[in-house]
């Protein structure tokens, strides 16, 4: 790997309270259950974090929180969104300050330029970047993407950027592990769906959010194993929650609405408090998620 960073790194949810502030507790039992049931490390400021609907000041505030309460147990990966590179720079710098172990560069928000911008974008805030850099490349989530070609020419301009969040079916990630010749450590995301063949691909991990992560955990884990015995029974759990990973990824909407209320059930929260505009659940969406995710177990914290 080129990075060493690998495995199963849960992404945190953005947890409200009544007044639609960010709540401490909520965020806190979260980094506790992904540390004690084995996570890899941790991810925050995703699309699972909401980021698109949190200011500057409160995407600060997630960050330091979760490097307050990981205090270096396990890695932690920092999604970057600031529109400019001087704000991500600033931001890649307040993460380093922290402990993150690296970070997660989202493309500014200008569709339909050259490629060559966005090459040159993200290759002035490596320039100016101790840590590890990833690009997150999501193609059909988020308006801008590079082509394997260009991440490439971005890698080997700056070797800093050395991890892809890779978004996307495992087709084309099998593809893109190929055609980057192994320059970079490629996590898929997407609610770990296809979890077992994007290993087969070549992935080094994957970021789902953390609903069902410990099952993941063990299915990566099994995956390491290289047995045929230990490859079933991954396989064999990867089809148990198969059912609640397609059900929750129809749009990143309804992720948001049911998969946050699959983690609150499991970290004992009463009640979930969303920050406008948001999904609402539905009865039959409720009780849709409750059956996919019975077999779940709360977690410990």
């Amino acid at each position: 790997m080129a990075t060493g960073f690998h495995g199963i790194y849960p992404i945190l949810y953005a947890f409200f309270d009544a007044q639609g502030r960010l709540d401490r507790g909520a965020m806190r039992a979260q980094v506790e259950a992904c540390v004690r049931h084995g996570a890899h490390g941790l991810a925050v400021l995703g699309l699972a974090t909401e980021t698109y609907k949190l200011q500057t000041p409160e995407r600060r505030q997630v960050l330091e929180w979760a490097a307050e309460d990981l205090r270096g147990r396990i890695p932690l990966a920092v999604t970057i969104a600031e529109p400019s590179v001087a704000g991500q720079v600033e931001f890649a710098r307040a993460a380093k300050s922290v402990g993150a172990s690296w970070v997660i560069l989202q493309p500014p928000p200008a569709p339909g330029l050259p490629e060559i911008e966005y090459v040159r974008f993200f290759g002035a805030v490596a320039e100016k970047c101790e840590l590890p850099l990833a690009v997150q490349n999501a193609a059909g989530l988020i308006a801008v993407s590079l082509s394997n070609a260009g991440l490439v020419a971005l890698n080997r301009n700056h070797p800093n950027v050395a991890l892809l969040k890779g978004e996307g079916p495992v087709i084309g990630i099998q593809r893109l592990v190929e055609e980057t010749q192994g320059v970079f450590d490629i996590f898929n995301g997407r609610a770990g769906l296809e979890l077992t063949d994007n290993l087969r691909a070549g992935c080094a991990g994957m970021i789902p959010a953390p609903e069902c992560f410990d099952v993941q955990v063990r299915i990566y884990e099994l995956m390491r194993h290289g047995t045929k015995e230990a490859e079933a029974e991954a396989e064999r759990l990867y089809r148990e929650i198969l059912p609640l990973i397609t059900l929750l990824m129809t749009t990143i909407e309804n992720f948001l609405c049911y998969g946050k209320r699959i983690v609150a059930r499991r970290l004992g929260i009463a009640e979930v408090h969303g920050r406008a505009p948001f999904q609402s659940p539905t009865p039959f969406g409720l009780a849709a998620v409750e059956r996919a995710s019975a077999f779940l177990r709360p977690y410990e914290v």
